[in-house]
């Protein structure tokens, strides 16, 4: 090739990886890595992202010079000169994409074993996912609706689904598990910066799948301590035995998980997935039932009496199959006694 040719050659490649580049770097594909685990894979996905776009403008300057370079003339209707193959040339874009692949192998193999190491002394998290919401339960045996994580600390999060399929996902944390029903699986976090994360659910779960949705919360290790040893043992897993009206309250948008799916200003739920909570002595009497009995049944029998402008299976019937009989009265009173 003629040292002409090959400067165009050159241009051409240069001219292409630059515009790869600034698609790359200049479109914000991948929101800020706020875990290590997140850091570690954005590196894998840069990694293979400079190979691809390195691969990519050698291919596409080669196109174009050889669309430009050796396009017949008009009218040009004969053969090509006889080309046999070039044996090392074959060999090099043989053995160079096989090194490439290799690499990013390599490189990604070991990013998942660091990923999926807790080491020796973990925060453990038991998460708890159902129709439409996430419930979390620390060392403690406390189970709040939003997670709380102290910075620069691994945490092991064990997944459970209580009714069907749920994921557990935080965009900057770049680490994604699904929960299924009967097995438990496993998710190691280690978040880097402080701040509130959104938790969301990437499996389609029922008609409430866009509403299952919670938060995560890192905190510095002196503000998670003090947490920790003042709300964090304030257990709400068996709040029917405190009967207080807060512990009722957060039954009602935690552990029963109410406040996934409906408003009900006293209890600061604000879901718009179910009936509208606020006047039952009216959707009572518009089902001609007494309140108390109206109220006991949708949350035991859910389909027993739709309201007028919704369906059939739209509340599960494993909502509330976790509470005992005595949270469920509890739960019923509350709603009684609240409402206008």
């Amino acid at each position: 090739m003629r040292r002409g040719s090959l400067l165009q050659l050159i241009a051409l490649t240069l001219v292409a990886f630059g515009i790869g580049a600034c698609v790359a770097l200049f479109i914000p594909w991948l929101p800020a890595p706020d875990s290590r685990e997140a850091g570690r894979i954005w590196f894998i996905y840069w990694f293979a992202t400079w190979i691809c776009l390195g691969i990519f403008a050698i291919v596409a300057a080669v196109l174009v010079f050889s669309v430009l370079k050796f396009r017949v003339k008009k009218d040009d209707l004969s053969d090509g000169p006889p080309i046999h193959g070039h044996t090392t040339l074959e060999i090099v874009w043989t053995a160079v994409p096989f090194v490439l692949v290799t690499a990013i192998a390599i490189a990604s193999a070991v990013v998942l074993a660091k990923d999926g190491n807790a080491g020796s002394n973990p925060l453990r998290i038991t998460v708890t996912t159902q129709q439409f919401a996430y419930t979390f339960t620390y060392p403690n045996g406390a189970t709040y609706g939003v997670l709380r994580l102290p910075v620069d600390r691994h945490v092991l999060l064990t997944l459970h689904s209580k009714d069907v399929i749920h994921s557990f996902w935080v965009p900057n944390w770049g680490q994604k598990s699904d929960a299924v029903p009967g097995l438990s699986n496993q998710l190691v976090v280690t978040p880097d910066k402080l701040g509130t994360y959104p938790i969301i659910c990437t499996q389609l779960c029922g008609l409430g799948h866009a509403l299952m949705r919670s938060q995560a919360i890192v905190m510095t290790p002196t503000d998670y301590a003090t947490w920790y040893k003042t709300a964090g043992t304030t257990t709400t897993t068996t709040p029917a035995s405190a009967g207080t009206t807060a512990n009722v309250a957060t039954l009602f948008k935690t552990t029963a998980t109410c406040g996934a799916c409906h408003t009900f200003t006293p209890a600061g739920a604000t879901g718009t997935l179910g009936p509208n909570l606020d006047d039952l002595t009216a959707a009572a009497a518009k089902a001609g039932q007494p309140l108390e009995t109206y109220v006991r049944q949708s949350i035991e029998q859910p389909d027993a009496y739709i309201t007028p402008g919704y369906h059939a299976g739209v509340m599960s019937a494993s909502c509330c199959k976790q509470l005992s009989s005595t949270e469920i009265d509890e739960l019923v009173q509350y709603l009684v006694q609240n409402t206008k």
